[in-house]
């Protein structure tokens, strides 16, 4: 039996998100540019199997998304640790009966010191960050309604986000 997707709106500000909405999974935005930012402007870059090149391409990432019809698009800030939050719901989403819930965090994965990658010793847990599969979570966030800025300096609040998707 499904369960109204509200509820998990709720579940997700009780984990400490500051937010979250159900957004139309056609809205979530897909952009080749995305992976170049984390090839060239990220130090995690190919140092774990959540981020690239080992996460799905924008285009691989594309077709998935129209697979779905619906997904959880969760806020926090720097103290929200939106990965933890985003791997739970989406086991509780799976687990009411949605079997195709998938979840994408922010950030690389620190779940370990070093990543083994050639298997995950946390692949319960473990999920790609949405830029890392090419997500613009800029234009996704704004196109939802939803606070996002580039930080400018230090000091200024972050916004961070993450999906679950949704069938």
């Amino acid at each position: 039996m499904k369960i109204k997707l509200s509820k998990y709106i709720q579940r997700a500000r009780k984990m400490g998100a500051r937010g979250a909405r159900v957004i139309p999974a056609k809205s979530i935005v897909a952009a080749e540019w995305v992976r170049m930012k984390c090839r060239f402007g990220c130090d995690g870059y190919g140092q774990c199997l959540t981020c690239p090149p080992h996460s799905p391409a924008p285009e691989e990432t594309r077709r998935m998304l129209r697979e779905y019809a619906r997904a959880l698009l969760v806020r926090g800030d720097q103290y929200t640790d939106i990965r933890k939050i985003v791997s739970a719901l989406e086991r509780e989403i799976f687990l009411d009966g949605y079997y195709k819930a998938f979840g994408m965090g922010a950030g690389p994965c620190e779940l370990c010191e070093e990543c083994a990658l050639d298997s995950c010793r946390h692949a319960e847990k473990a999920r790609p960050s949405l830029e890392a599969c090419g997500i613009d979570v800029y234009a996704t966030v704004r196109a939802n309604g939803l606070p996002i800025a580039v930080v400018k300096k230090h000091g200024c609040a972050e916004n961070y986000y993450g999906i679950v998707l949704i069938e």
